[in-house]
């Protein structure tokens, strides 16, 4: 099954360099294997380099950090903390250091030949602004970074996913869209700004002459919206048909599902009838909306569902364990999409897998992921939990802003 969902033409990351990034001053990085395992301490600087490789598609990685969280911060002094400056009214008003410039630099080999995609500080701009290098030059928009690169990961943070806040799931949700379909990001960010648009003028009681305005910021919703939740539905089914299947041996066959009105309507009734029916529905509701703050109808209400398919049991009622089973065979299903999509492999980046799952789960993750053509970068702070794979993957410790090979890896040396 792994042959069929991921096709042999792989992207392959050869060179990471890294200039000024979160506990790097100076980092140049070659993978030695395909899969390389890091590993170290908590607070070494794993997840770093894990989300330097995200920053490298378009959107705000792994972690969702703001550009200003990014640059290197120096490593406090040692020794007494100095007692504030007099008087601390007027110290508190001197300006704050400016971020220092930050940059991440990848080459990739791909099927189409050699790819050098490039982010960080613009050179001739602000340091808590970011910028995109596509083989030395400025892209014309994020899109075109999104058609040359791919890449899904798994962090943590979103192992408690199903049991949080419906708004969590639906950026988790259009961050998987929007690798299959890089238009996507542009109909969501153009709702929610009409969406917003819309509720400052039902919070001031907008008068007449405001009417239009309100009409033409529903209009834009409807349309936005109605694009948004199509796509979202599409990759939903896609994603359901996948998991069902139990393509990745040892984890259990899921369905997905997306809770939205507005794709309900789409299954029976053309876009365009949609798209009326959502303007009539905003502007008949103006005066709760008003009272909400929020539109209670839009793109913005939906919401991924993901439930065990033998047992029925939904995501949000399953153990740890079982969440993050449900959550790892979603996480591979969707990189099988985008290889069976996009001709390649894209790249996975797995901050902490092992962690939640059983011995038996963990070696069925670790023999999917020797078997997958896909480039693989794991994190753990130990080397032995990653044994199972030493014929196959490179170890690095990493720590004091460098890396260090782990000789019983053999993955590496043969590569």
């Amino acid at each position: 099954m792994i042959d069929r969902v991921f096709p042999r033409p792989a992207l392959r990351l050869i060179r990471l360099s890294l200039t000024g990034f979160r506990s790097y001053a100076a980092l140049t990085w070659q993978p030695g294997a395909r899969i390389s395992v890091l590993f170290g301490p908590n607070g070494s600087g794993k997840t770093n380099l894990l989300e330097a490789v995200s920053l490298l598609v378009p959107g705000r990685g792994l972690r969702g950090a703001r550009t200003a969280d990014l640059p290197r911060r120096a490593a406090p002094a040692q020794g007494p903390v100095p007692l504030a400056p007099w008087p601390a009214p007027l110290a508190a008003l001197a300006p704050a250091p400016a971020p220092a410039p930050w940059a991440v630099a990848g080459r990739f080999l791909t099927p189409a030949g050699r790819l050098d995609i490039g982010t960080g500080s613009p050179p001739d701009g602000p340091a808590d602004r970011r910028a995109f290098r596509l083989d030395g030059a400025a892209p014309r928009s994020q899109a075109e970074v999104a058609a040359r690169l791919a890449a899904v990961w798994l962090t943590p943070q979103m192992d408690r996913l199903f049991v949080e806040a419906a708004s969590g799931r639906r950026r988790f949700l259009d961050r998987l869209v929007w690798a299959l379909e890089p238009g996507h990001a542009r109909e969501v960010a153009a709702h929610d700004a009409a969406m917003a648009g819309r509720n400052r003028l039902l919070a001031r009681g907008a008068g007449r002459s405001e009417q239009a305005w309100l009409a033409g910021l529903e209009d834009e919703m409807a349309r936005h919206g109605v694009a948004a939740a199509a796509a979202r539905a599409g990759l939903v089914a896609r994603l359901d048909a996948a998991l069902a299947g139990a393509a990745i041996a040892g984890f259990p066959p899921a369905r997905a599902a997306l809770a939205c009105p507005i794709a309900e309507r789409l299954r029976e009734t053309p876009a365009l009838a949609v798209e009326q029916w959502l303007r009539d529905q905003l502007a008949a509701n103006r005066a709760r909306d008003a009272a909400a703050g929020s539109a209670a109808l839009g793109a913005h209400r939906s919401d991924l569902a993901l439930r065990d398919a033998a047992s029925g049991r939904p995501a949000a009622l399953a153990s740890t364990g079982e969440q993050k089973s449900l959550l790892v065979g979603l996480i591979l299903a969707h990189a099988g999409l985008i290889a069976a999509a996009r001709g390649f492999a894209p790249l996975l980046l797995l901050d902490e897998p092992a962690v939640h799952l059983d011995p038996a789960r963990r070696e069925a993750l670790f023999a999917a992921l020797a078997a997958l053509p896909a480039q693989t970068l794991l994190s753990g702070t130990d080397a032995e939990t990653f044994l199972p794979l030493a014929e196959a993957a490179e170890a690095l410790r990493v720590g004091d802003g460098g890396l260090a090979r782990d000789a019983r890896f053999a993955g590496g040396a043969a590569s």
